[in-house]
């Protein structure tokens, strides 16, 4: 069988095996989701200390949680080309979480702007929960442990 290699010498790092069945991607892209996740909670901090100032143009992204929203959408589209079926499942999950980080941006604008109280992202720590069980699940278990559970 001929192995298609799409990214060259990348391919050939990522594609590798850590153990068993586990992937190089996989244990990135678990990395990465835990990454947004500490991510989303430094740019609530700053939304917080920014919302103080009542101007709802003084909020704006934090550069390392767009960073890790960019990196897990793109590892989720690299993923879909070694693995297809968790590869797709993936990168639906990852488009449905930075959509997510995106409307709760602009609801965190509204709050300012309307003078009340800034709420956690609660739609996007959710997606990222269900992120993280996704690609725990397909790293732990769909590969090598899961014939011992």
């Amino acid at each position: 069988m001929v192995a298609y290699e799409l990214f060259g010498p990348v391919d050939a790092v990522l594609d590798s095996h850590i153990t068993g069945e586990v992937l190089v991607i996989e244990a990135v892209l678990l990395g990465l989701v835990v990454l947004n996740i500490a991510a989303r909670a430094l740019a609530h901090r700053r939304h917080l200390s920014q919302a103080e100032s009542g101007d709802a143009d003084e909020l704006s992204r934090h550069p390392f949680h767009v960073l890790t929203n960019v990196a897990l959408v793109l590892g989720g589209f690299y993923y879909l080309t070694v693995a297809h079926h968790p590869g797709m499942v993936f990168s639906v999950i990852a488009v449905f979480v930075l959509l997510t980080d995106i409307f709760e941006f602009e609801s965190r604008k509204v709050e300012v702007r309307r003078e009340i109280d800034v709420e956690r992202p609660k739609a996007a720590i959710g997606a990222s929960v269900v992120a993280l069980l996704y690609v725990a699940y397909v790293t732990f278990f769909y590969g090598p442990l899961g014939q011992f559970l």
